[in-house]
């Protein structure tokens, strides 16, 4: 059913751009559900903006649920041209994209509605440099997640001795300088690892502990905005490049931060309406910590801005200016966790 269910998801948006009669088409390969916000309330919106503003000479196939490739693959399948545009987390690759690993760091973005546009803003001024090989178009961050449990966890001291599935290389980092363990699997194959026992928690964002099925195995659930993981929409350079004038004209203005904060709108008020189902459960525990205690996870997050500013300036940039810059528009946006 899941595979018949991915295929329609697919064919379907062939079907639409196709009537059409398309000049140019795009694959686009993501690892999520066909099912999930990101494509029903994302990516198929803006698909079909782009169709409509092209006239229907371009055209964008869907491929969910990682038929192309596995989820910390995309960035390369979009650079080889497997796939003409990734959803991409630059997150699942540690280290690779140092400067852009700043937004992993928790306590920075507390919103994500104005805060993508923000993100899009600020790394767009470096992601020619940080990832040259493809065409940066979208930011695509999730509404702040947090810690999802088997047994509760208020401060930083209960990590010790857990073993935590983190959402990316920076989260693995923060559980490790805290005496926990990570298991690192996408998002897709999270609930596996809970429901075997080979993890204690995990970040997550709200609702995904629903949408993935995870809400039968992690009833406790730290309630503060944390962490976000930010997603990309990425483009083989080839493909864009080839391009009419016009139709570049149509993707580039597809590609622009008032786009990354369409695209993640309603993504984020789905993920966060998870948080309100689990308050009217009576299945689901939710600890709001102290002003003390969410000071204590700020002071345990502290380390991880040092070691990005020497991960940055070993790559020859300079991670003052950089940092300065995130948190300026961050803050001008009004989404800076202060």
């Amino acid at each position: 059913m899941f595979r018949i269910a991915v295929a329609a998801a697919a064919a379907s948006i062939a079907a639409v751009s196709a009537a059409h009669s398309a000049e140019v088409e795009f694959r686009l390969a993501h690892w999520l559900p066909p099912t999930h916000p990101v494509q029903t309330l994302g990516i198929e919106p803006w698909a079909q903006s782009i169709s409509e503003a092209s006239g229907g000479r371009i055209s964008i196939t869907i491929f969910p649920a990682s038929q192309l490739g596995a989820a910390p693959d995309h960035y390369d399948m979009t650079r080889d041209g497997i796939a003409d545009m990734g959803y991409v987390n630059p997150g699942y690759q540690a280290g690779r994209f140092p400067i852009y690993s700043l937004a992993e760091i928790p306590f920075h973005v507390k919103e994500v509605k104005k805060g993508s546009g923000a993100l899009h803003e600020w790394y767009a001024r470096y992601a020619e440099t940080e990832m040259p090989d493809v065409k940066f178009c979208l930011i695509n961050p999730h509404d702040p997640g947090t810690i999802h449990s088997k047994t509760e966890i208020r401060v930083p001291e209960d990590i010790r001795g857990k073993n935590i599935r983190p959402a990316h290389a920076t989260m693995a980092r923060f559980v490790s300088n805290l005496g926990g363990a990570s298991v690192q699997v996408p998002a897709p194959e999270a609930r596996e690892a809970i429901a075997k026992g080979a993890a204690d928690a995990m970040t997550f964002p709200w609702n995904s502990i629903y949408i993935f099925g995870i809400d039968s195995e992690t009833k406790y659930h730290l309630d503060m905005p944390f962490y976000i993981s930010s997603q990309m929409i990425l483009i083989n350079k080839a493909k864009y490049e080839g391009l009419s004038p016009e139709d570049k004209k149509v993707i580039d203005d597809h590609c622009t931060p008032e786009w990354s904060m369409k695209f993640s709108e309603g993504w984020a008020d789905n993920e966060y309406s998870g948080r309100q189902k689990m308050i009217e459960s009576d299945e689901h525990t939710l600890y709001e910590p102290t002003a003390e205690e969410v000071q204590l996870w700020r002071e345990a997050a502290a380390p991880l801005i040092d070691q990005w500013k020497q991960d940055v300036s070993a790559k020859g940039a300079d991670p003052e200016a950089i940092y300065q810059d995130y948190v300026d528009t961050l803050k001008a946006s009004g989404s800076l966790y202060e």
